[in-house]
């Protein structure tokens, strides 16, 4: 039987990762961390996302000694370039003119740190876009959707309608797996009871 609630900090500021936690019931405050985000040479995009991940985990965990923290990174991947978000509305436009009519990966890395336990991993989903014309380009970034999103774009609003066909976690998409969020939470020992996290009985 599980013990006492889990205090749960969520090292993001991203309002889709605060969403999905709502979405399962994990009740969490909000404290982001600011990690030096740039690509290092020769970086596969798992191994990028992780990082980043572990990273923004292990600064917050330094101030949230005793919580529970869930940090995640996600990236967009075509031609073995990651795509970061856009500087501005041009770039935006170039990246969905990119990513237009073809295929492309999408890699959440996760992690989960509570003093010094930590376990993280990575999702990786194939997402594939319909066809779009230059107008359906030019209209759908200037609905200011794609300026803070890895890609220049979002699954959960107005780019659902342009993804044409989703292999894996439509949730890690979106910046979260949430199955393996859980998975990661049971490894440092706080509990999933279908609701607000409990501490693993001891």
């Amino acid at each position: 039987m599980a013990g006492a609630l889990t205090r749960v900090v969520l090292a993001s500021q991203s309002p889709r990762r605060r969403d999905l936690l709502d979405l399962i019931g994990v009740a969490h405050e909000v404290r982001p961390a600011d990690v030096d985000e740039s690509v290092r040479d020769g970086e596969a995009p798992d191994a990028y996302t992780q990082r980043l991940a572990r990273e923004k985990a292990a600064v917050v965990a330094a101030l949230e000694p005793d919580a529970v923290v869930v940090a995640a990174d996600t990236t967009v991947v075509i031609d073995g370039e990651i795509l970061g978000k856009p500087a501005d509305a041009a770039e935006a436009e170039a990246m969905v003119r990119r990513l237009a009519g073809r295929a492309h990966e999408v890699y959440t890395g996760i992690a989960v740190r509570r003093g010094a336990r930590e376990a993280s991993a990575v999702e990786r989903v194939r997402v594939t876009f319909r066809a779009l014309s230059e107008a359906e380009v030019r209209a759908y970034v200037a609905t200011g959707e794609p300026m803070d999103k890895a890609g220049a774009y979002g699954i959960q609003g107005y780019g659902a309608t342009i993804v044409e066909r989703i292999d894996g976690d439509y949730f890690a998409v979106m910046g979260l797996s949430l199955v393996r969020t859980v998975a990661l939470l049971r490894e440092v020992g706080a509990v999933y009871p279908f609701g607000p996290l409990r501490d693993a009985a001891t």
